[in-house]
């Protein structure tokens, strides 16, 4: 029976035998075999992850608090941004990256409903899904394929005088072009909101300057949850240089409130009983006022502690998906009458979440083919999100009315909605799950 001194004494053999629990319970030895069973995405963990874990929970703070904290400025050391707060999710960071370009305190440049922001059909909804929410208006760019991405050459032609921000997510790790897109924005005063879910890690240079997507646009944002480039289970962020984004960021988060006081401290201003808000009478309770109509969005603190350790291993992480990437491409060089291979954008070095492929149509084949035979001998397959989210039954109330806006035509969305999927390049496979991968897909595409 464990004899304990002191609660740090008790803390650490309590995580000693977590440890021990991982690598008898957990840890995982056994070589890959052909057809076992090869998921699109996995966490990729150890015993620190689970002692962090164990440790936040000891604490028995459960909301926002140290860990929550020595995240945040280790990732926005890392990044290469001055502010960096997390939240829940990466829906929830897109969510409060976009809430706070609504901010009446942006004067002329607060999107107001009936504004536009131009963005694709082609990705994930929840980059679409505040401004619609809002009464804002979408205006959907069609893509390049192989790239899958926003076609930078059309974005004049999205333009308006209800044109605020433009808000787009990078496809699976590969960046759009962020050099044209920065141009666009500046030369027309829009917010640049940049999703980079799916992206984290990736690198974009301008004019020789090298930085990490997410943090060329105004605001960046990141998911955290299992299938992403790291994970907290849940969780994202969101993240600025901007110092008046900073403090909205911060607002809409916590419930509104034009607070600023920490978790669990109180007038940390000096001034929580002298101002006057609003038509509230003079002296009310600062940490009470509510500047905008927020949320609670906040992560909690046995997440972050998940997340201080996957950041340690995040540069590996990286590495493993380049090389996983990589070897894939390479695999698969000999069936390109078949399929069409993804091609890295300009000026780019990826963090790739996913590998891409399109069924070439003159091949004669058939996605749906290539991705049952695929699935059929044990490899997970993903499609590219919504395809086109205008398709969805979401969109059946408001179709053909101007909620929203197509500018041209969406040939490649509608391309990629009926020829392309994608396969995972998690950090967790090995060399010999990828050869399988790769054998299995030119299978599929030549007994097609």
């Amino acid at each position: 029976m464990a004899i304990w001194n002191n609660e740090q004494e008790a803390r650490e053999q309590i995580k000693a035998l977590v440890a021990k629990y991982y690598r008898n319970f957990k840890e995982k030895n056994e070589p890959y075999h052909d057809g076992e069973r090869i998921t699109y995405a996995a966490r990729v963990f150890d015993e620190k992850e689970m002692c962090a874990l164990t440790d936040a929970t000891l604490d028995f703070w459960l909301t926002t608090g140290r860990f929550a904290d020595q995240f945040e400025k280790e990732f926005a050391a890392w990044i290469g941004v001055k502010h960096a707060h997390l939240v829940n999710s990466g829906s929830s960071a897109n969510l409060i990256a976009f809430m706070t370009l609504t901010a009446p305190e942006l004067g002329d440049r607060q999107i107001k409903r009936g504004d536009e922001v131009i963005t694709v059909a082609c990705g994930f909804p929840t980059t679409v899904t505040p401004v619609i929410q809002y009464g804002a208006i979408p205006v959907f760019v069609d893509v390049t394929v192989p790239q899958y991405n926003i076609d930078v050459t059309k974005l004049e032609a999205a333009l308006s005088e209800k044109t605020k921000a433009v808000m787009i997510a990078h496809t699976l790790g590969n960046p759009f072009d962020l050099s044209a897109m920065k141009a666009f924005c500046d030369k027309h005063n829009l917010w640049l909101v940049e999703d980079n879910c799916d992206a984290l890690g990736t690198q974009y240079t301008i004019n020789g300057e090298t930085r990490f997507t997410g943090t060329w646009g105004d605001i960046g944002t990141s998911s955290f949850y299992p299938p992403h480039h790291m994970t907290m289970g849940e969780g994202g962020c969101v993240y600025t240089n901007n110092p008046k984004l900073h403090r909205l960021i911060l607002s809409f988060r916590d419930w509104g409130r034009d607070c600023i006081c920490p978790s669990g401290r109180d007038n940390f201003c000096g001034h929580r009983f002298d101002g006057q808000y609003g038509e509230l009478p003079q002296g009310y309770d600062h940490k009470y006022v509510y500047s905008h109509f927020g949320y609670n969005l906040k992560v909690t603190d046995m997440q972050a502690a998940i997340g201080c350790e996957q950041l340690k291993k995040f540069p590996s992480f990286i590495e493993h998906r380049r090389h996983n990437w990589d070897s894939l491409y390479k695999a698969l060089e000999g069936v390109q009458d078949k399929i069409i291979l993804p091609a890295p954008a300009e000026n780019s070095r990826p963090s790739w979440f996913g590998f891409l492929i399109s069924v070439n149509p003159e091949s004669g084949l058939k996605r749906n083919d290539v991705t049952r035979y695929i699935e059929e001998h044990n490899v997970q397959t993903r499609l590219l999100f919504s395809g086109n989210l205008i398709k969805h039954p979401c969109f059946d109330q408001i179709r053909s009315t101007d909620a929203y806006r197509i500018a041209g035509s969406l040939d490649n969305t509608e391309f990629i909605m009926n020829n392309t999927f994608w396969v995972g390049v998690y950090p967790g496979m090995t060399d010999e799950m990828i050869d399988y991968m790769a054998k299995t897909i030119i299978e599929a595409v030549l007994e097609g």
